[in-house]
């Protein structure tokens, strides 16, 4: 990932975080961009799930590994047809210890402009599947689940294949809250973002959800800030009507946290622009 340090001075509204068929978004491509461009964005990136999951090749939310370049395709398809707005293509892949190796050359395959690493898979065990299976834990068994979420944070961030930290707190999707300090475990999974030169999402989902707060939470869009972690605003739509759900929430979380600028990305080329 390369970084220009230029600024621009005018005030973006992107949205990055988006879902379309190719995955589990409800909405083809062609329509989510023209959602975008009559809601005012000046950009808008796709970035449907891609899972290598060594133990299920075929992970229902996701698009298989056979149709990335038709993915590809119709995103660069779409980016040349419009006029109005610009059409990022983006991904959000897992990181996945057993797979990273070949996720990073099925990536190198592709013109990216972004790259969103999330981790929805411990092992075995889905993050934010259903609430049925945080249920099931013992409180000691949430504790170790949300410390093993941030050591894989961490590995992640190493490994250099990603841009973006997708929804760093997705744990707490369903209200699922630790009861160990968890605040040594969050500080080494961003002192891994920031030596990743990767930047941070303010995932705007999470109000609407059990967790009833943005991913991540205050403290931590904070701590990123002292850190120097960019951000980009993003609302993980799987609809074209959530495009730009609850961000005025989120540019307040973030002006209130010190943040001033944004993150844009273009062929994996990091600019900050005023927010």
């Amino acid at each position: 990932m390369t970084t220009d340090p230029g600024v621009s001075p005018s005030s973006p509204v992107t949205s990055y975080h988006v879902h379309s068929r190719w995955s589990d978004g409800v909405a083809i491509v062609p329509d989510i961009v023209a959602q975008a461009h009559s809601l005012g964005l000046d950009e808008v990136g796709i970035s449907d799930h891609f899972v290598l999951h060594p133990d299920t090749p075929d992970i229902e939310w996701s698009m298989r590994s056979e149709e990335l370049p038709r993915y590809v395709s119709e995103v660069l398809a779409s980016a040349a047809q419009s006029q109005e707005i610009s059409v990022r293509l983006g991904i959000e892949a897992d990181y996945i210890p057993e797979t990273i190796d070949t996720l990073k050359e099925a990536l190198a395959l592709h013109p990216f402009d972004y790259v969103i690493g999330s981790v929805h898979f411990m092992d075995g065990f889905p993050i934010d599947e259903h609430r049925r299976y945080w249920d099931s834990l013992s409180a000691d068994q949430v504790n170790q689940t949300w410390l093993g979420y941030y050591t894989r944070i961490v590995d992640m961030a190493a490994s250099g294949a990603f841009d973006i930290v997708g929804h760093l707190d997705l744990p707490k999707k369903f209200g699922h809250a630790p009861t160990a300090d968890m605040t040594a475990a969050v500080n080494a999974a961003l002192d891994a973002i920031a030596r990743a030169d990767m930047a941070m999402e303010i995932n705007t989902s999470g109000w609407s959800l059990p967790a009833n707060e943005a991913y991540p939470a205050p403290w931590i869009v904070r701590a990123a800030r002292s850190r120097d972690i960019p951000i980009v605003i993003t609302a993980d739509a799987h609809t074209p009507k959530y495009l730009t759900r609850n961000f005025d929430m989120a540019r307040r979380l973030a002006r209130a946290s010190g943040y001033t600028q944004l993150a844009l990305f273009e062929r994996r080329v990091r600019r900050l622009q005023d927010m």
